[in-house]
């Protein structure tokens, strides 16, 4: 039994402020990338991804989007976002395969919807973390966690425990920025741990926790400025407090440094440990060739990216192999 394909996408992101602070219900300010994944699915006779059986014990986040189908199905995927970067690959792969499927399955999700099993998927794979992935994978654009004084339209709530999050949309102003991958991948659950071990062993290391937190609140202003010159500087006193923390490496801090002759400001985004960093720019081409220069992937990246969506496509050629 096989069907045709039910074809979603779903945008990568960069922390611009606040990664690991979120975790604990502080502020984060978030913006999607133009960087996708594209997932297709059908029904089949048994589960396969990319053409080969799927062993759901090796993929967690699709093991739990397709707890409730009574059918095999086929998955097929291509993503522009360099996996366990700190970009959001995994999310956005569970936003988009949430949306295909429940198309496949002919229902319709909200936006809320769509986050929060793209969320349930992260949480279930990773045991940790907050929404924030899913919710910019989701809606695009820009978002904020948790802010103070949001000045968008609320999105939505999330719960988990005694965390919350509350989620706003961010009107960003056109900025460019070059994303550095050190090629280095560094899944977040063990780092997410490694801070939180951290802060119950060290009043230190919560006081770095509230100083990212307030940092965030005041590069939010400057953003809805548009004061690129103050949002850098935040962005990087912001890496000086998470290599407190202990997830920054000599890999991150090497393209960070490269960057900052040419930067407004530059910083590791995401949980860290390898993966990625991202500068605030208006040279992205000298950007670019210094975190070439030390040995990083260099992606120019602006702002205004487009969430989760739907797409129209012809099959690809592994699609056309069955």
């Amino acid at each position: 039994m096989r069907d045709h394909w039910y074809t979603a996408s779903a945008p990568g992101k960069f922390v611009i402020l606040g990664e690991h602070s979120v975790v604990y219900g502080r502020p984060a300010i978030v913006l999607a990338a133009d960087l996708r994944m594209t997932v297709a699915v059908r029904r089949s006779r048994w589960n396969t991804m990319n053409g080969e059986r799927l062993d759901f014990r090796r993929q967690p986040h699709l093991r739990y989007l397709t707890r409730d189908l009574r059918h095999a199905v086929d998955v097929e995927t291509h993503s522009d976002i360099p996996v366990g970067s700190g970009m959001g690959s995994s999310a956005a792969l569970s936003a988009a395969m949430a949306m295909a499927l429940a198309a496949m399955d002919g229902r319709h999700l909200t936006e809320e919807e769509v986050m929060l099993e793209a969320y349930g998927a992260e949480f279930y794979a990773q045991g940790n973390g907050s929404p924030m992935d899913a919710s910019a994978c989701v809606h695009g654009g820009g978002i904020t966690v948790n802010m103070p004084e949001p000045r968008g339209r609320h999105l939505w709530d999330v719960s988990r425990g005694e965390r919350h999050w509350s989620f706003s949309d961010l009107e960003v102003p056109e900025m460019t920025f070059v994303i550095g991958n050190t090629g280095i991948r560094a899944p977040t659950g063990p780092l997410v741990d490694r801070v939180h071990r951290y802060m119950e062993r060290s009043r230190f290391a919560c006081e770095v926790i509230d100083d990212i937190a307030e940092l965030t609140v005041q590069g939010g202003r400057a953003l809805m400025r548009g004061d690129k010159e103050e949002l850098g500087r935040l962005m990087t006193r912001d890496h000086k407090l998470l290599s407190i923390l202990g997830v920054s490496c000599d890999e991150l801090n090497r393209l960070v440094n490269a960057s900052l002759p040419y930067s407004y400001g530059a910083k590791l985004t995401g949980s860290g440990g390898g993966g990625c960093m991202v500068a605030l720019t208006d040279r992205p081409e000298k950007v670019c060739q210094a975190i070439a220069s030390r040995g990083g992937t260099p992606y120019v990246v602006r702002t205004g990216g487009a969430g989760a969506r739907m797409e129209l496509r012809p099959p690809t050629t592994a699609e056309l192999r069955r």
